[in-house]
C-alpha cells in the first residue's frame, strides 16, 4: 500500500445542467494556473469542454497547452484511472466531472472499493455548482439536485449576479439545511480560486472532523423550526399554510442530522448500531462523519463514509479536551428520533 501523501488527490465535480460545471472545468483547462490536472470528462452525450478542445482528438487522453491534461470516459472510469496512472509524472492532481444527471455516490464510492484505485488515489473532495436562479425550480421535482448538494464538501453557488439578495439568501438556507457541514462560496461564471476546489481534504478523515461548531446549533435550530412549523401545519386546517407544508415536504427529502453528546460509547453496540444502519439505511445515508469518544481508549475516534462505506480510526489522544461524541448524517429521509435513540443506546 503506497503511503497516503504519495497518493493523487481527485476531485469530482458536479451540479445540474446548466449550473457552470463546464465553465469551471474550462476556467481549468485554459487558464494559466500553474497547477497540472488531469481531468476526465464524463461524456454521457452532453457536450462537454470547449469544443475545440475536445472533440478534435480521438484520443482518450491529451495534453493541453498549460499542464493539463484531458481525458474522455466512454465508460470505465477504473480503467481511465490506470492509464492515468502509468502518466502519473505528467499531473499533481485529477479533476472528474459527472453529467449533471449523475448522483456522484458510486463515482465517489471507485476510490473505496476498487483495490488498485485505492493505491494510487485518493477522493478529496465533491463539489458541487448550483444554479442560483434555476435551482429553486428543481428542488421540488429534482432528486439528483438534492442528492449532488447532499454529497458536496464545497458549494458553489453560482450565477448569482442574476438574482436578488433575498432569493439568494433564501435559496442559501434551504442548501444549508440539507447540508450544513459543506463550505459554501458564492460565484458569477464560476469564478472561484482553485486552491477552494482542489485539495479541500473533505475525505481526509482529520480535516473532514474540523466540523464547524455552530453546524450542530443550525441543525438544532432546524430542528426548532422543524417542530414549530409542524404544529402550523396541523393547527391549520383551511389550507392556508398549503404552500409553505408544499415547500417543506419537499425539504424533508433531503436533510441532516447532527448529533453532539458528552459521554463514552461501548465499542461494540457502537459497531452493531453502525454495522446495521449501513446495511439497512445505507443507499439513503449520503454522507456520514463524525469524531467518537469510546470507552477504555485514549484516542479520538474518527470516522466517515458515503453510502454503505465507512472509514473510520483513532486520530488523536483526548488529552484536556472534554470527550464528547459529534457526528452528522446528510441523506434521504432520515428519522431523526430513531437515529438519535440508536446513537444514545450506545452509550456505556
Amino acid at each position: 500500500m503506497s503511503s497516503p501523501n504519495s497518493r493523487i488527490p481527485v476531485t469530482v465535480i458536479t451540479g445540474f445542467l446548466g449550473a457552470g460545471k463546464t465553465t469551471l472545468l474550462n476556467r481549468i483547462l485554459t487558464e494559466k494556473h500553474g497547477k497540472r490536472i488531469a481531468v476526465i470528462e464524463n461524456e454521457f452525450g452532453e457536450i462537454g469542454v470547449d469544443h475545440q478542445l475536445v472533440i478534435q482528438s480521438d484520443e482518450e487522453i491529451f495534453e493541453l497547452n498549460n499542464g493539463c491534461i484531458c481525458c474522455r470516459v466512454r465508460g470505465d472510469l477504473i480503467r481511465i484511472l490506470a492509464k492515468l496512472r502509468q502518466r502519473r509524472d505528467k499531473f499533481d492532481s485529477v479533476l472528474i466531472e459527472t453529467t449533471g444527471l449523475a448522483d456522484p455516490g458510486p463515482v465517489a464510492q471507485t476510490f473505496f472499493t476498487d483495490e488498485e484505485v485505492k493505491e494510487s488515489f485518493v477522493l478529496d473532495g465533491i463539489i458541487t455548482v448550483v444554479d442560483a436562479k434555476h435551482v429553486g425550480l428543481h428542488f421540488g421535482d429534482t432528486r439528483e439536485v438534492r442528492e449532488q448538494i447532499g454529497f458536496a464538501d464545497v458549494i458553489l453557488l453560482n450565477k448569482t449576479d442574476l438574482v436578488t439578495p433575498e432569493e439568494l439568501a433564501r435559496t442559501e438556507a434551504r442548501i444549508r439545511k440539507m447540508n450544513p457541514v459543506a463550505k459554501l462560496y458564492r460565484t458569477e461564471n464560476s469564478a472561484i480560486d482553485l486552491s477552494k476546489v482542489l485539495e479541500v481534504g473533505g475525505f481526509d478523515l482529520k480535516r473532514a472532523l474540523e466540523l464547524e461548531p455552530d453546524f450542530l446549533k443550525e441543525a438544532e435550530k432546524h430542528d426548532h423550526e422543524h417542530d414549530h412549523e409542524h404544529d402550523h401545519d396541523h393547527a391549520d386546517e383551511h389550507g392556508e399554510h398549503h404552500e409553505h407544508e408544499h415547500d417543506h415536504h419537499h425539504d424533508e427529502d433531503v436533510t441532516s442530522v447532527g448529533i453532539s453528546t458528552p459521554g463514552d460509547l461501548d465499542e461494540k453496540m457502537l459497531s452493531d448500531w453502525l454495522g446495521t444502519l449501513l446495511r439497512t439505511k445505507g443507499q439513503d445515508i449520503f454522507r456520514m462523519k463524525g469524531v467518537l469518544s469510546v470507552k477504555g481508549r485514549e484516542m479520538r475516534f474518527v470516522f466517515q463514509g458515503v453510502h454503505m462505506l465507512m472509514d473510520g480510526r483513532p486520530d488523536r489522544p483526548w488529552g484536556t479536551e472534554p470527550r464528547r461524541n459529534t457526528l452528522v448524517f446528510i441523506g434521504r429521509n432520515l428519522d431523526r428520533k430513531e437515529l438519535n435513540d440508536g446513537f444514545r443506546a450506545c452509550l456505556a
